[in-house]
């Protein structure tokens, strides 16, 4: 009695092996990209911190501007390499106390300045400043943030790095 065969004769074994090795492949790329950490998840941001530059771990410029956006409702002081950064309000800049008008020109101190139109605090190193540069290495940023009306007693800290070429 003949042999029957369980596959047809023009079966290619090496075609199937191929077509398995990359079905594999494409399912263990999809696997990865659903798995990868990306964007505001990978920075670990408090969910108070909307964005902030320099992020952890970049590379910046000696004069880069070190800027934390927030949430609306947060108030924040700037502290670089363990100096604390004096903050002026933007709107203390003004005379009547209110946001200044689009164009107005402002005398800005050499501090931190706060927006409190935008909920944003940032710092650029300049003469008369309390850091005057970004030297070459790395530094250490912390902005301590709370809830207004609360104050300072009850803030809450978020710490990075990054460094300067």
């Amino acid at each position: 009695m003949p042999r029957k065969k369980f596959l047809p004769a023009s079966f290619n074994v090496s075609a199937l092996l191929a077509s398995v090795g990359i079905a594999l492949g494409i399912v263990l790329v999809i696997a990865g990209l659903g798995a990868a950490v990306t964007g505001r998840d990978a920075l670990r941001l408090p969910e108070q911190i909307e964005r902030l530059s320099p992020a952890d771990n970049e590379k910046v410029l000696r004069q880069s501007e070190i800027l934390i956006d927030f949430v609306a409702g947060y108030e924040a002081v700037l502290i670089i390499d363990g100096v604390e950064i004096p903050t002026t309000r933007i709107d203390e800049l003004t005379e009547n106390g209110k946001q200044p008008r689009p164009g107005e020109q402002l005398e800005i101190p050499p501090t931190a300045i706060y927006d409190p139109g935008n909920y944003t605090l940032g710092y650029l190193p300049q003469e008369g400043g309390p850091i005057t540069e970004l030297k070459q290495g790395t530094h250490q940023a912390t902005v301590l943030f709370w809830k207004a009306p609360n104050t300072r007693e009850k803030a809450t800290s978020y710490s990075w790095k990054f460094s300067v070429d």
